[in-house]
């Protein structure tokens, strides 16, 4: 039969291991970068009728293209920030005829998207 003072010894080993494995939280979490980050700077440099190369050129390659029409490309990024914070921003190009015709997302549009860049 075990005496008191190891079973004392034991229980006090068990309530240590369960309270040390609350303490996960204080584990450092990198942080991590998935996708395209971009700026309202970038945005800004969009204008309407450019061609899939000049905006290729501005925002780099999209995370993913329409698999249907290949008439929109998506730029998305996402900021893991420790457990339960996270940072996302996405927008989404639209081409018609192979220009520039729409933006929508998490940027405000450029004041001149609208006045093509000239030839």
């Amino acid at each position: 039969m075990l005496s008191y003072k190891t079973l004392l010894a034991r229980l006090f080993s068990a309530l240590l291991i369960v309270s040390l494995s609350g303490c996960a939280n204080w584990v450092y979490r990198i942080n991590i970068p998935q996708g395209n980050y971009l700026e309202q700077s970038d945005i800004d440099k969009l204008r309407i009728n450019m061609t899939r190369e000049q905006v290729l050129f501005v925002l780099g390659n999209p995370v993913a293209k329409d698999a249907f029409g290949n008439d929109s490309w998506h730029y998305a990024y996402t900021l893991n920030l420790g457990r339960d914070t996270e940072e996302r921003q996405k927008l989404t190009v639209y081409f018609e005829n192979d220009k520039l015709t729409k933006i929508e997302g998490d940027f405000e549009t450029p004041k001149d998207f609208n006045v093509p860049l000239e030839k």
